[in-house]
């Protein structure tokens, strides 16, 4: 199977100038857990996610450390840090660069990135814009639709043992001496 029988095509996302209540209030109207991000010209330029709303000031999980780690990890990352804890928009807290497949990437490739990447969606993208997004729901109920169109069990030991006219029939006009 490919990443375009199983996307979802109609996508929520957000602009990278939204704020992040916004963005907030969207994921949790529509119960899903990220958002694409797109520029104004409608290109990707990110994602979103719950787990950039983990450490947040406003409900006081921003990173605290230890004043000799600070010293250690430079005053680059604890801006970074600071932006993503307090920022406002978007682009102040959203994964920059986010790993994203085609409509003709296989599902194997999908679950390998996934892994790899330890995240729980991809975007899909054609020719740089958004056309779709695959995330774990997706391929959890592509599971769920080929159990369903497979064929089901004979049955129990009395159904095989004793068929019922209507089975007999059926297994007579299959059986078919080539």
């Amino acid at each position: 199977m490919q990443v375009r029988d199983v996307m979802t095509r109609k996508v929520i996302s957000v602009t990278d100038g939204d704020s992040i209540l916004a963005a907030a209030r969207l994921m949790l109207q529509n119960r899903i857990s990220g958002l694409p991000v797109l520029d104004a010209s409608g290109n990707l330029v990110g994602v979103v996610t719950e787990a950039d709303f983990l450490r947040r000031g406003e409900i006081g999980t921003q990173r605290s450390r230890p004043a000799w780690r600070e010293f250690l990890l430079g005053a680059g990352r604890l801006a970074d840090e600071y932006v993503h804890a307090f920022g406002r928009k978007v682009s102040e807290i959203m994964t920059i660069d986010p790993i994203c497949v085609t409509e003709d990437d296989s599902l194997r490739t999908v679950v390998e990135l996934m892994e790899r990447g330890r995240v729980k969606r991809l975007p899909v993208i054609r020719d740089g814009k958004l056309v779709g997004i695959v995330s774990r729901a997706n391929l959890v109920d592509a599971v769920v639709g080929l159990a369903r169109d497979a064929q089901t069990p004979a049955g129990d030991d009395a159904a095989i043992r004793f068929p019922s006219s209507e089975d007999q029939k059926r297994l007579s006009e299959s059986a078919v001496v080539k």
